[in-house]
């Protein structure tokens, strides 16, 4: 059996001595997470444009399932605000009368991103969400509350969705607010009185430390008080006053095959690989955020493949795609959680909610939860990080400003890919960067970055380069090797001393430039010796063959900790090969001492 020792050291959270402290903390925590999770679910599916039940089964499947699997102790997957946005953008090509064709559609969506993320966890490419920019979420999160805000227009003001799936949700927002029915007062009063009593009650919570049941409490004192006033009874003709969410069958999801159409299928596949990367950088951030205040080792790839089955499965079993919810998770964290079993406490208390109180839910009116998913809109804008990003370069805000506008005029699907996109393109000319500085050994015998008072060296050139040593740096690697190479034949200069201590990552590109330099330094009389080489460089060129043409005396790797003495051991080995033809004056005193003193005459600063 393992032990909380064990635990905390392999990572795992499954605890076999699992203590009734360890039940009771999870007991609360998972019942106050299915408290948040029943308002959050059926708002999520209506966001996505789906049937409320969609919400709830994938707030019991995928958190069950995700928590069986993971690795956090306290990350609650399921139906999330920004993913629900990804849906919805990806089933815009569905009529708004088409809900039976879009849900099926919704289930491949989820079969499709959860086998992404499986194959992203079999091959251990989890560190690839790493390279989507932070700025590149802002831009999203920007994106996905304005269309979150814009979308439930309709809903706020309780008239129904007009224009196709063909067109833009600007144009369907247009449409349904200059050319639809007329606005439903009633609703208007229900949204506006949702959003001021859930602010009062998020208020009253955070003052007196009470349990984060507040969305749940604002939704049903207002659907009691729908109730109450007749707006959410049908009349004799079976008609509400104002639009209510329906009845939610009282049963657990049940095992369904999705349709398959070829057509969905290349309609679906940039939502499928979008929602597979938003859903891992969404867990694993709020895995990583959660774990870096207790301290929990995580195994990063395990919880990939767990957001992976735990789509796949939902997308048999009539679920809305889901991931880490940062609400939810918080809310687990703050109860007290002890183990992922509060998540599966919080799946059962959902089935249980589901059966007992499903026909409650033909009251709920729908501006109720549009006023709440206005609230989280404005909560999923993050203003500081916002002006930080603002305030930092003209690169992140550029990525901010690409992202979100792509989320708006083209989908949040495309927005993460061009986000992603551009990020990589912005990137590679910034790593390509190949800097290069010239050294020089100082009258106090030091090594050092050479001043613009320093004299020129007649005798040796020592050039440092620092960099990513790839194809991108190649044109910037040329330049510097072809100065260095003009400038030692038209000195008369016999050595050059290149220092590659800090350049990292070499390809064949920049190796074959470094090959060219060398044969042609050597056919014009020149030796040039290679300092701080390190293991991967060293290794390349053993495998092309370098040491059947150059000499092994010139290359000098990089040894252990004291990494600068491979520069001394070149230094001291130029002044030798040029000897007492050395006329240069301001290293022919340092060439003489390293003579005399050859273990400490010369000192390393850079």
């Amino acid at each position: 059996m393992l032990d909380s020792t064990a635990v905390d050291q392999r990572g795992r959270t499954w605890k076999l001595n699992y203590r009734w402290d360890d039940i009771r903390h999870d007991l609360v925590a998972g019942l106050t997470v299915a408290a948040i999770s029943l308002p959050q679910g059926m708002a999520y599916a209506l966001l996505a444009g789906v049937d409320p039940q969609f919400g709830l089964y994938s707030a019991i499947v995928v958190t069950a399932i995700a928590s069986l699997f993971g690795s956090s102790s306290h990350l609650i997957n399921g139906p999330t605000s920004a993913i629900s946005l990804v849906v919805f953008s990806s089933l815009a090509f569905f009529d708004p009368d088409a809900r039976i064709e879009a849900a099926e559609a919704m289930f491949l969506l989820g079969v499709m991103a959860g086998s992404i993320q499986i194959l992203i966890a079999v091959f251990k490419l989890g560190d690839l969400t790493r390279y989507i920019s932070e700025s590149v979420i802002l831009g999203f999160m920007v994106g996905a509350a304005l269309l979150l805000a814009i979308g439930q227009s309709g809903n706020l003001v309780g008239v129904r969705d007009r224009g196709t799936g063909d067109q833009n949700i600007l144009v369907r927002v247009w449409l349904t607010l200059t050319q639809g029915d007329p606005f439903n007062v009633r609703a208007i009063a229900i949204s506006v009185a949702t959003i001021v009593l859930a602010l009062a009650l998020r208020r009253a919570v955070r003052a007196w430390r009470l349990p984060q049941m507040d969305m749940l409490l604002g939704l049903i004192l207002i659907a009691a008080a729908a109730f109450l006033l007749g707006w959410s009874q049908p009349d004799v003709s079976g008609k509400t006053a104002i639009a209510v969410i329906g009845s939610v069958p009282a049963s657990l999801p049940s095992l369904h095959i999705p349709q398959i159409k070829f057509a969905w299928v290349s309609q679906l596949s940039s939502s499928a690989l979008a929602i597979a990367f938003l859903g891992l950088i969404e867990a694993l951030a709020i895995a990583k955020t959660i774990a870096s205040q207790t301290r929990q080792k995580l195994d990063y790839n395990r919880q990939c493949l767990a957001e992976g089955i735990a789509n796949l499965i939902g997308g048999f079993f009539r679920c809305l795609p889901g991931s880490g919810s940062l609400s939810r998770s918080a809310i687990n964290f703050q109860a007290g959680a002890a183990t992922r079993m509060s998540g599966i406490v919080a799946a059962l208390a959902i089935t249980v909610a589901l059966l007992l109180l499903a026909p409650l839910t033909r009251f709920i009116p729908k501006a109720a939860l549009a006023g709440l998913l206005v609230l989280t809109a404005a909560r999923l804008i993050d203003v500081p990080r916002l002006r930080y990003a603002f305030r930092a370069s003209n690169y992140d805000a550029g990525l901010v400003l690409a992202t979100a506008l792509t989320g708006i005029f083209v989908g949040l699907d495309a927005s993460i890919l061009v986000g992603f996109g551009l990020s990589v393109l912005l990137y590679v000319p910034r790593a390509a960067k190949l800097k290069g500085a010239e050294l020089v050994v100082s009258p106090e015998r030091v090594v050092r970055g050479r001043l613009p008072t320093d004299p020129p060296c007649t005798a040796t050139i020592l050039f440092d380069l620092e960099g990513e040593l790839f194809f991108g740096a190649a044109p910037e690697l040329d330049r510097y090797l072809d100065a260095l190479r003009q400038r030692a034949v038209a000195d008369g200069i016999r050595v050059i001393v290149l220092r590659l201590k800090r350049v990292r990552n070499p390809d064949a590109v920049c190796l074959e430039r470094i090959e060219h330099f060398l044969r042609e330094a050597d056919r014009h009389g020149m030796t040039v010796l290679l300092a701080g080489v390190r293991p991967d460089m060293l290794a390349a060129m053993t495998n092309l063959g370098f040491a059947d043409w150059y000499p092994s005396a010139h290359v000098f790797p990089q040894a252990g900790d004291d990494a600068d003495s491979a520069t001394l051991q070149a230094v001291r080995h130029a002044y030798d090969i040029v000897g007492d033809t050395n006329a240069c004056g301001h290293c022919a005193s340092a060439a003489r001492a390293n003579k005399t003193d050859s273990e400490g005459s010369l000192y390393y600063l850079l």
